[in-house]
């Protein structure tokens, strides 16, 4: 299969790249570098340019007539800076994501398997929540992520779009072959700030929320290994027309997952643990648009997808960390 796929220079969009290619499929990159580095481009197939810019998503189409599918990943995603700047969140993961379903629509490039969050998801007792659990959704962020749920069910209910959308829990750690991983040079995410402590690149590791209604005070996640998360995106395009024949329905959501609640002092405890050292520790308020968490139910993405995860939370911390090694190598920055 030859698949579109948005944000492909980014974090999670590079390792899936990888992971299509190894699955003998090929991805064609469209990305504005706005985030994501070039040098996670690589060698493939690359459009530098605007997912709105529809005369270019034109030429794309005009220049790959066997694309099979698009998987949309390209999107702002740091939750405090969403609440900061909703405009910026609502006109680049929203009205620009509009343009690009319509125009794929127009090009009679129908699928669309679509990257939402668990971060819709309301506190539940338990924390375990399954895709017809409650929503609630709390930061800008995530309601541009809802938005575009329900605009790809109205949008398949109507015309020929055709949407997969998979609900991601917590993705961490790196492509196994340290080609790619965490960019930023100062990760807002629990992985990214324990590695900074750890290394010293940082005084402390803030534990952000510590009376929350857990088991041990701190937030709930489900971490999974970015590597897992990408190989589901395999599944998904692969099996697009199946799952959707299967639910007899234009469009279905998908919980991607492990199916395991980790709390972060957990977390904390299993970094140092792959370590080898303890990491010091402050605590402080939960940062404006946190929620307490969920974990995933993940029976759908068993049935449907023939697809569960299948590295450790112990794994993706000891690839996290031999990134941050080679990270100073590919981008010219530890």
């Amino acid at each position: 299969m030859k698949v579109l796929l948005t944000g492909g220079a980014g974090y999670i969009g590079s390792i899936t790249a990888k992971a299509l290619e190894e699955a003998g499929h090929t991805p064609v990159i469209l990305d504005s570098l706005l985030s994501g580095p070039r040098a996670f481009v690589r060698d493939r197939i690359f459009y530098e340019g605007d997912i709105a810019d529809r005369a270019l998503l034109g030429r794309i189409a005009e220049e790959h007539p066997d694309l099979d599918a698009t998987i949309h990943m390209a999107a702002r995603i740091v939750v405090p800076e969403s609440v900061e700047k909703p405009y910026e969140y609502y006109r680049d993961n929203v009205a620009k994501s509009l343009e690009l379903f319509d125009e794929l629509t127009a090009l009679g490039l129908p699928r669309v398997l679509f990257s939402s969050s668990a971060s819709l998801y309301a506190t539940k007792d338990g924390f375990e929540v399954t895709e017809e659990d409650g929503l609630g959704t709390g930061s800008p962020y995530a309601r541009t992520k809802l938005m575009m749920e329900l605009v790809l069910q109205d949008l398949a209910a109507s015309t020929d779009l055709r949407a997969v959308i998979l609900r991601y829990f917590n993705p961490i750690g790196s492509d196994p072959g340290l080609e790619s991983g965490i960019y930023v040079k100062e990760p807002s995410h629990v992985l990214g700030q324990l590695v900074l402590a750890a290394r010293g690149q940082k005084p402390t590791f803030t534990i952000t929320g510590t009376d929350l209604p857990t088991r041990d005070g701190t937030g709930i996640r489900d971490y999974i290994h970015v590597w897992d998360l990408a190989r589901a995106h395999v599944r998904a395009v692969e099996k697009f027309d199946d799952v959707l024949a299967e639910v007899a329905a234009p469009s279905t959501i998908i919980n991607v997952g492990t199916g395991d609640g980790v709390t972060v002092r957990e977390l904390v405890a299993s970094f140092e643990k792959v370590f080898g050292s303890s990491v010091p520790l402050t605590e402080a308020p939960p940062r404006p648009g946190d929620v307490v968490g969920a974990y995933a139910n993940v029976d759908k993405a068993a049935e449907l997808l023939g697809w569960r995860a299948e590295l450790s939370i112990d794994e993706a911390i000891a690839s996290a960390l031999a990134w941050a090694e080679r990270r100073q190598e590919i981008l010219g920055y530890e």
